[in-house]
């Protein structure tokens, strides 16, 4: 198995480098806390002490075949130097996790040709896309949910929630996991593929499904005349991987 380091131990890293293990991958993982590495090592991963935004080297962490990054850094700077790192290390593919908030609201159906908006995490992505030194595959996710992160949580202590007529764009986080083990399993590289559930009910439908689901009151709304929404299209990934999703009924979460 290919060795794989992956750059965030967060709420998306830890899981993935727990399904990567049981897949009898070796897995490396960074967290900018010191206070976090103990709980890394227990997983059976061997934890680094890493932050991109500090000028600092970290090759051993880099002695991998693959390297998923998987931080919430928008400092296009330190991923500049992080490239320059890569470039000189043994990783050979990246996967980099970015979001479908990089496309604008276009009140349609949008896809990986859709122009983009930008922003620091489009300038990123373009980074990584133009390097030649390994090959990168960018992944967007949509809005995550699963464990520890239900939307019936989101929006209390009365706060509206607007756009009640747009459609919402999620992927579990099971999903997604499921898919960057695809990934790499498959050897798709080189591309930019969108992760979104198929199911895009309105917010309204949603967020009032979720609530009601934990047993709080209906949600309020904020009215508007227009709404202003994107319906994200995951056929790409789809064909691409084969694949289909496990939680594609954003009613049953």
């Amino acid at each position: 198995m290919e060795k794989t380091s992956i750059l965030g131990m967060g709420w998306l890293g830890k899981p993935l480098a727990t399904l990567l293990l049981s897949k009898g991958y070796t897995v490396k993982g960074s967290t900018t806390k010191e206070c976090k590495l103990s709980d890394i090592d227990r997983l059976g991963v061997e934890s680094y002490l890493v932050d991109i935004e500090e000028y600092e080297e970290f090759d051993l962490f880099l002695q991998s075949d693959i390297l998923v990054v998987a931080i919430t850094s928008k400092d296009v700077a330190a991923y500049i130097r992080l490239i320059e790192q890569i470039q000189e290390s043994n990783i050979q593919k990246v996967i980099f996790i970015s979001s479908t908030s990089v496309y604008p609201n276009t009140n349609s159906v949008v896809t990986e040709d859709t122009e983009t908006v930008q922003i620091p995490l489009t300038a990123i992505e373009q980074c990584f896309r133009e390097n030649t030194y390994f090959e990168t595959t960018i992944l967007r996710l949509a809005g995550l949910f699963g464990p520890n992160r239900h939307p019936g949580n989101w929006f209390q202590g009365g706060r509206m929630i607007p756009q009640p007529e747009g459609y919402v764009n999620m992927i579990h986080q099971e999903d997604a996991i499921a898919i960057i083990h695809e990934i790499i399993v498959q050897n798709c590289w080189n591309t930019t593929l969108n992760a979104c559930s198929n199911h895009h009910p309105t917010r309204r439908d949603f967020y009032t499904n979720a609530k009601l689901s934990l047993g709080f009151d209906n949600p309020i709304f904020e009215e508007t005349d227009r709404p202003l929404y994107k319906i994200i299209s995951s056929k790409r990934l789809q064909a691409t991987l084969d694949y289909e999703f496990i939680h594609d009924d954003l009613f049953k979460i």
